[in-house]
């Protein structure tokens, strides 16, 4: 089972972390997952088109079971991809760190959400609903 890993992504790569905690959290459960800034863009090594990025994200989350959205940080991308997630019928897991707001519109479309304290909840939270696979 593979996942489609969206979270804002900044030029200097600096929630690389944020993404490398929810793919391994993933993992721990055995769903594997796709993240464009990590597996298309390789940490900024490889530069594209907005036009280019966009046929592999969509193309990333047709090839997803679900797709999880870290709404920590806003950003218009994630609206773009929850978006074609839920026109696709894809599952929208949603988490954040406790604290921001959460957009309810993201939450109106979300099968999942769960807002985590410290990145290592999401190891618990994600036996959870991977556990419930028929609702993913």
């Amino acid at each position: 089972m593979m996942a489609f890993i969206a979270v804002k992504y900044h030029e200097d790569h600096h929630n690389r972390p944020l993404v490398e905690t929810i793919a391994a959290a993933l993992e721990h459960h055995g769903v594997g997952s796709r993240c464009i800034a990590r597996d298309i863009e390789q940490w900024g090594a490889c530069r594209f088109t907005p036009q280019v990025l966009m046929q592999h994200t969509f193309q990333a989350i047709d090839a997803s079971a679900f797709i999880v959205i870290d709404l920590t940080e806003k950003g218009v991308g994630l609206g773009i991809e929850a978006g074609y997630a839920y026109a696709r019928q894809k599952p929208i897991v949603v988490i954040g760190r406790t604290g921001p707001a959460i957009s309810t519109t993201l939450t109106g479309i979300a099968q999942h959400m769960f807002l985590y304290t410290h990145l290592d909840d999401l190891v618990g939270y994600f036996e959870q609903i991977i556990a419930r696979q028929e609702q993913l």
